[in-house]
């Protein structure tokens, strides 16, 4: 009678192994996507930029303005042209990943930053990506950050 018992025991044992290997390896690839993303902003390269990127990609940021929070859209191609355009410094932007959260094909991730011009630096705060899985892997889709030059920890 136990038999029965120990078998159902063992197989939930190894599906939640298999599953855990599966998630682990999402999320390494999400990682992946995001590394990408900023590697190709230290390098100036537009292409990797944008390799990472969904169609219809969209970027926030939040500001505040007169002590009122402001929510500004950015132009996710004029950002590519911009990390692709010649410039004396480079753009340093120093991730850690903090949360990734994955469920089929929508992860979102929460990121502290600090951004370095070359080596100065220039402000911090928190990204959160959305990325969605398609034929060609996973692909930012939307990101918003916070921006602020103190109280970066």
């Amino acid at each position: 009678m136990k038999l029965p018992y120990i078998l159902s025991a063992a197989l939930l044992l190894l599906t939640s192994g298999a599953h855990a290997q599966t998630a682990s390896a999402e999320t390494e690839l999400v990682k992946t996507t995001i590394r990408t993303f900023f590697e190709g902003m230290r390098k100036g390269d537009s292409t990797l930029v944008r390799s990472t990127l969904a169609p219809g990609a969209v970027f926030h940021t939040i500001a505040a303005k007169n002590g009122q929070t402001q929510l500004r859209p950015e132009n996710p191609s004029a950002f590519v042209k911009m990390v692709g355009t010649p410039h004396k410094e480079v753009y340093d932007e120093r991730i850690t990943f903090d949360k990734v959260l994955i469920d089929a094909n929508l992860a979102s991730v929460w990121t502290p930053y600090e951004f370095y011009l070359g080596s100065t630096f220039s402000h911090c705060g928190y990204n959160s990506f959305q990325l969605v899985k398609l034929a060609d892997g996973w692909k930012i889709a939307h990101v918003i950050d916070t921006r602020r030059k103190d109280k970066c920890k």
